[in-house]
């Protein structure tokens, strides 16, 4: 081939211009057995550097140069030799057919924090991101803006250009090894092409296609197998198989965002943070540098990413690319704004979990119109009666709903909602499907909740808007719900005894309370129906392991009305005993930070039942002793009270309020007038906020209450 005709053909360069399989390959070989291994070297070497080629032609710059059955027998000849002639290749293209089975996936260490990204639907926060922003740097600012992938985030890491090692996110800090896997998708090149650093780790986001998803899904269905949720699930589920020829099965694909660390060495950039100023590339001084770079080196970009001069055109991206969302090939649910200039990243700095130069502007929730089929009431374990829509199946945000709740009577009613109408329906946070409203009404009335116990037929009564029922643990619901919540995490952790075991141990009769539990016999449950005497010696000696547990674990067990872990904590260590807490008056409760005027009339309701009382007085007898545990606390917080509310990303409510109560703080379920700080997560209730304001409490984001952790020296 002339050098005049590679010059044609855009990213040939430093290619060899006698290789034959760049342009017009002819794919008609020779038999394997007649080449000598010299002969059968060069081949594998010149193929394998077509094949690179091509994929950066398909994959990064979506204009290939010969067709898919030409690339594919390109391919197949490349597996042929290395097959026959035992050169086999780490970096060879043939890699992304699976390697071996691992038993489990290994843990890796980030060579640089992989924080996340602060957010918020609403356009203020965005201008108040900006003003913070233009308040913390000198001169001009100017942002990067990109799709917010709805996929999962990864490291991945080249040394001399060649790919080593990919991790999920994980906590940040470690992530999963999933590098055989990564290895498998076909848009990751295993060399990175032109000039390189020596050492580069690189951020990217695994997702599947749209289009492929469908496909995929449609080939799971007609084998038998469960389809997947949404796009986001799949490429989870698929980047964590401990089979990497899984994975090659399955269409993933990558577009790479962010430079973690480069330099010559990985011992250069050892020592690195997450400021930015310390882990770029030579010569790339902004984030929009990186994005025009990363095609040069092989990497996939996404073309919707674009470089704006202020928050006016950054808030006019987000709502152009909303517009577009449906057109896409890929979910996303909403924009990433990036500081172009790394200096000003630098100066900026992050938290301990977010980077201060970055902030997400998400999409509001997404809706779809379909019908109620029918309304069914659920009974939960403190005998709510919770009214479910089940619908005609709709796809919400790249899920397929079939249910919704429809909140309480009071709901329904301001709705005019019943069995055939036409509804709107809303994930709130993406998440929970509810019924927003009534869009064409079909039935006459709204749905009325039900005078009696639709699992034993006991009478419901009222409290507000919500509707119980009076049967108590006699109802069947309440006993199987009761048995599952004492087990679940929020309760004694008992590893196990789900929800399957739970309902089959009231089912058959074994258990008629909690208590009943510890006078099971492993004959008892491997006679039972999936179990045999292996699993029920280990639940057996997990309830034994169970009989000493703390008071707040203990209180939260057993299933107290509007008593969950964060107030359970409350209780124990005011009253520090259990008998103190069966006796307390309802003045007494109220005492307790966290406690107020409902929640201490259901604590005291719950203690004067007598049936209640036997069932803790049988645990008691079945050896199960609370305890109050003293464990040294830290004193950074000591005196300062913390109320959460919403959801903080990575933290769960029960880390955050340990957290506090680990460095001397107190971590309360509701505001008053002794609370120092509330911290208002993403889809905050208005209960605490409210109350925050009129007793005066100042209001922190999670950005803010992790830097005042760091003030107080306090690492997480």
């Amino acid at each position: 081939m002339s050098d005049a005709a590679f010059d044609d053909l855009e990213g040939a360069a430093n290619l060899d211009p006698e290789n034959p399989y760049i342009t017009n390959p002819k794919t008609a070989f020779e038999d394997a057995d007649s080449l000598s291994e010299g002969e059968a070297e060069t081949q594998v070497a010149r193929l394998r550097e077509a094949v690179r080629f091509h994929d950066y032609r398909y994959y990064v710059l979506n204009d290939p140069v010969i067709s898919d059955r030409a690339y594919d027998r390109l391919f197949e000849r490349l597996q042929e030799l290395e097959d026959a002639f035992d050169l086999r290749a780490e970096d060879s293209p043939t890699r992304r057919v699976g390697g071996e089975p691992v038993e489990e996936l290994g843990t890796v260490e980030h060579v640089a924090p992989m924080l996340s990204i602060d957010s918020s639907g609403d356009e203020s926060d965005v201008r108040e991101f900006d003003e913070r922003v233009r308040r913390n740097v000198d001169g001009d600012v100017d942002y990067v803006c990109e799709p917010k992938f709805d996929g999962l985030s990864i490291e991945i890491v080249y040394e001399d250009g060649r790919y080593v090692r990919a991790a999920t996110r994980g906590d940040g800090q470690t992530g999963e090894d999933v590098t055989e896997n990564v290895r498998t998708i076909e848009s990751v090149p295993s060399r990175l092409r032109g000039d390189h650093p020596g050492f580069l780790a690189v951020r990217g986001e695994v997702y599947m296609p749209r289009e492929a998803f469908q496909e995929h899904n449609r080939e799971r269905v007609e084998a038998g197998e469960e389809p997947f949720a949404n796009p986001r699930n799949a490429a989870a589920g698929t980047l964590r198989q401990l089979d990497p020829s899984v994975t090659a099965d399955r269409p993933l694909d990558c577009f790479f965002y962010d430079i973690l660390a480069a330099g010559e060495r990985e011992e250069d950039v050892a020592d690195a943070t997450a400021s930015r100023g310390a882990l770029g590339a030579e010569g790339l001084d902004t984030h929009w540098s990186e994005h025009e770079q990363f095609p040069d080196w092989g990497l996939k970009v996404n073309d919707r990413t674009r470089l704006v001069e202020d928050i006016e055109d950054a808030i006019a991206y987000r709502n152009e690319l909303q517009d577009a969302r449906e057109d896409l090939d890929y979910e996303i649910d909403g924009v990433v704004y990036k500081v172009n200039s790394r200096a000003q990243c630098a100066d900026l700095g992050t938290t301990s979990r977010h980077y201060r130069w970055a902030y997400a502007y998400k999409f509001p929730a997404r809706s779809e119109t379909t019908r109620i089929t029918d309304i069914v009431v659920q009974v939960g374990r403190t005998g709510r009666l919770t009214p479910v829509a089940l619908l005609e199946p709709v796809d919400v945000a790249g899920v397929t709903v079939s249910r919704a709740s429809l909140h309480n009577q009071d709901e329904i009613a301001a709705m005019d909602v019943n069995v055939g109408d036409d509804v709107r329906v809303e994930r709130a946070g993406e998440v929970i499907p509810y019924v927003d409203e009534v869009v064409e009404k079909h039935a006459t009335g709204h749905f009325e909740m039900p005078d009696e116990c639709p699992v034993c037929g006991s009478e419901t009564e009222r409290r507000g808007p919500l509707h119980y029922c009076t049967g108590g643990l006699a109802c069947p619901a309440q006993l199987k719900r009761s048995v599952e919540y004492f087990a679940s995490d929020d309760g004694l952790d008992i590893e196990g005894l789900g929800t399957e075991a739970a309902e089959q141990f009231v089912e058959e009769g074994l258990v008629d309370s909690v208590a009943d539990l510890y006078e099971l016999t492993v004959d008892d449950i491997a006679e039972l129906d999936g179990w045999g005497e292996t699993s029920a010696r280990k639940l057996v000696d997990e309830l034994a392991d169970s009989r000493d547990p703390s008071l707040a674990e203990f209180l939260a067990a057993i299933g107290i009305p509007e008593v969950g872990p964060t107030v359970a904590r409350d209780l124990a260590r005011h009253f520090g005993g259990l008998d103190a807490v069966l006796d307390a008056s309802e003045d007494d409760l109220r005492e307790v930070d966290g406690v107020g005027e409902t929640v201490a009339g259901e604590i005291r309701e719950f203690f004067e039942n007598e049936r209640n009382r036997d069932v803790i007085e049988r645990l008691r007898d079945r050896g199960v002793t609370p305890h109050v545990e003293s464990e040294e606390t830290g004193s950074e917080l000591d005196g300062l009270t913390v109320v959460f509310t919403g959801s903080v990303e990575d933290w769960t409510r029960d880390e955050l309020e340990a957290l506090v109560e680990e460095h001397g703080g107190n971590a309360t379920g509701s505001v008053s007038s002794n609370t120092d700080y509330l911290v208002v997560g993403d889809n905050p209730g208005t209960t605490k906020r409210e109350d925050a304001d009129t007793e005066g409490v100042p209001v922190l984001s999670p950005e803010e209450f992790f830097e005042l952790l760091d003030d107080r020296g306090i690492e997480v």
